[in-house]
């Protein structure tokens, strides 16, 4: 990463531009049984803050902006005291759509941002390096994110039958963060936010002023905690990390 940072931006670090990351914080756990999933831990560190120390790790990232339930605020803002996040940062409250909350923590990113990368809070194994390639192409293309192939056939339905099946060779399961250039991505949830719509993803949402987003490659780790299952699989992630060293 440092070969690819001098590469970018040259010798002095100082000449990089700023790169903020707003991480979505401000959902319901709806289908994880009523518990705030961001707050359960994983070998023993919260969801949320194995998400946050990630980003504390980035080479590229200058701040982490928040986005948080009303009732999470000091919970969350004692959580990055007690696990030394030193990066600067805020936490804001979100809104009632996964847009309105993630627009809300782009605002409020410093104004001489050149590149927003949004990340799921959910998302607590993704790696420093992973989240630095991604904001290096966006650097280069103003949107980048991050994508795996699927590994199962996907089939479009109709109520209870099966419309019809997509080629899998096209399909791309996409992660976060994502990452793009401020002025863009604040313009396409905006307009969204406008629209009354609530893509499910910032991709989504920058596609819909055609604009092209360009794929880096994911890692299948980098897995989404949705579900009561999704923490033993993500333990079973952490626990293979450690016997490799």
């Amino acid at each position: 990463m440092k070969k690819l940072f001098t590469k970018l931006f040259g010798r002095s670090r100082e000449a990089a531009p700023v790169c903020s990351a707003v991480v979505a914080a401000a959902g319901c756990s709806s289908r994880m049984g009523g518990e705030n999933k961001l707050l359960l831990p994983l070998d023993g560190v919260p969801v949320l803050v194995r998400s946050l120390l990630a980003l504390e790790r980035s080479s590229l990232v200058s701040e982490i902006v928040v986005a948080a339930r009303e009732q999470d605020l000091l919970v969350f803002a004692d959580l990055c005291k007690a696990y030394g996040i030193t990066k600067p940062m805020k936490i804001v409250c979100g809104g009632e759509t996964r847009t309105q909350s993630v627009l809300a923590a782009a605002l409020e990113c410093r104004e001489d941002a050149r590149i927003i990368a949004v990340h799921d809070g959910a998302r607590p194994l993704v790696e420093p390096e992973l989240i630095d390639r991604v904001i290096a192409r966006a650097l280069e293309t103003n949107a980048a994110v991050p994508a795996v192939p699927v590994k199962d056939t996907i089939k479009v339905v109709r109520e209870d039958r099966v419309a019809c099946t997509p080629d899998r060779a096209s399909l791309r399961a996409v992660q976060t963060p994502q990452a793009f250039d401020a002025q863009l991505l604040r313009a396409a949830l905006q307009s969204a936010a406008e629209a009354g719509e609530s893509p499910t993803d910032d991709c989504a949402a920058v596609e819909r002023l055609g604009k092209e987003v360009f794929l880096v490659e994911g890692s299948y780790e980098n897995l989404k905690i949705t579900t009561p299952e999704d923490i033993g699989a993500a333990e079973a992630i952490l626990q293979q990390r450690e016997e490799l060293g």
